[in-house]
């Protein structure tokens, strides 16, 4: 099957350039392995049990013999390779001599030396509206922060059909299925991470039906702050609420399996006296987990609107870390005391910075705009500098700046 190029691309091509080893970390089935396999000569897949374990016990440097780069797959399941592989980079004194793949991060409690100066490390997820091509990209995010006026031919997306691809969502093995053929396997995903990763993460039983209930909790509550006593509460079910510490164990497996991304909260400077709120949003590496979670499909989705606006949000967070990472941005969200809040905060490495707000319908644009103005007066811009863009993020329309300077811009034109 021919490779479908994916964004992150370059950014292993350079840093397979400048490193002995690179490492790409994401959740199960996002593509690491297949993008991986583009750029080795040869490869080794660590839950190769029998074959693996034998090489652990004897000499783990076998494991690395072969054409480079070479592929390491799921190398966490075995955490002492990440040491035999940063000792190989300093004996060899070559770049780009491994790829390293991961769905889960070791617990902290492995022994795990820095690989500063020999691991390059990339964040991947699910597949962008872009990469899947469901947009048309005409409007880049890297262009738009340099000053660019967005233009874009007329959206005419109707809410049936980003329902439908909410519902069949980024993981690439369910690009170019029909919406039942995608449920079939998000059903099946859903059903091993709850039964079996959850547990396997860190050798630790978990109860699939708490874990079942507390992604319902986290999906009903997507793109909220939502407290850990209210998901204790909300998981628990008619026998009792599950403990403050069973909540945070099972979301601390979720984020080490990154299946969960919350949203961190901006810190910087204001003009104003209010206080900067630190509650992070809820969010799935991809929404369609918590369509899966829930047990929706794009007609029931279609009945709630106002559940439907927080799964586009989630949406539109998921892309924008995805072409965020393409300038070296990071995503964060910004809320004030006195009910400032932007959906979206964009930081570069430098500091400067941009603001968005997400609206599924075109007729709430209006508030949207308002909503960014008041955050631009808000920052303190003698210390943080003017923003570098404001944009509304809609479903539909056509991309556009209006008179007050804020840009809008319709998800389907939207792009790296």
């Amino acid at each position: 099957m021919k490779y479908k190029k994916r964004l992150i691309d370059k950014f292993v091509a350079k840093q397979l350039a400048s490193a002995g080893a690179v490492l790409i970390r994401g959740p199960k089935g996002c593509g690491k392995t297949e993008t991986a396999r583009y750029f080795a000569k040869s490869e080794v897949r660590i839950d190769d049990s029998v074959t693996v374990k034998n090489a652990m016990e004897s000499d783990p440097s076998i494991l690395l013999e072969g054409a480079t780069p070479r592929l390491i797959d799921e190398w966490q399941e075995q955490p002492a390779l990440w040491n035999t592989v940063r000792h190989a980079v300093d004996d060899r004194g070559k770049k780009g001599q491994f790829i390293l793949t991961g769905s889960a991060n070791p617990e902290e409690t492995a022994k795990l030396h820095s690989g500063v100066g020999r691991f390059g490390v990339l964040q991947m997820r699910p597949m962008s509206w872009l990469e899947s091509g469901w947009s048309t990209g005409e409007v880049s995010l890297k262009k738009l922060l340099e000053g660019e006026i967005p233009k874009s031919q007329m959206i005419e997306t109707h809410l049936a059909d980003i329902a439908k691809k909410i519902v069949i969502g980024g993981f690439p093995g369910n690009i170019g299925l029909d919406e039942e053929e995608a449920i079939v396997n998000m059903d099946n995903y859903f059903d091993l991470l709850t039964e079996v990763d959850l547990s396997r993460v860190s050798n630790t039983r978990r109860d699939p039906i708490k874990v079942r209930r507390l992604m319902q909790s986290l999906a009903r509550n997507i793109s909220t702050e939502c407290a850990i006593s209210t998901i204790a509460k909300d998981a628990g079910g008619a026998d009792s609420p599950l403990s403050n510490d069973t909540v945070a164990d099972y979301l601390d497996a979720l984020q080490r399996l990154m299946i969960l991304e919350d949203l961190p909260t901006w810190n910087t400077h204001i003009r104003s006296s209010a206080r900067l709120r630190k509650a992070q949003k809820r969010h799935f590496v991809d929404p369609s987990l918590a369509i899966t979670a829930l047990g929706l499909n794009s007609k029931k989705l279609l009945n709630d609107l106002a559940y439907f606006g927080n799964v586009f949000e989630s949406l539109v967070i998921r892309d924008l870390r995805i072409y965020a990472q393409t300038v070296g941005a990071k995503i964060y969200e910004y809320r004030d005391s006195n009910g400032v809040e932007a959906d979206a905060i964009l930081e570069m490495r430098d500091g400067s910075w941009a603001a968005f707000e997400i609206k599924l319908g075109f007729g709430a644009v209006n508030a949207g705009i308002a909503s960014l103005q008041k955050v631009a007066q808000t920052i303190d811009q003698e210390r943080m500098g003017a923003p570098l863009a404001l944009t509304v993020i809609t479903a539909a329309g056509y991309a556009f700046r209006d008179r007050t300077g804020v840009n809008v811009v319709p998800l389907a034109a939207l792009g790296a």
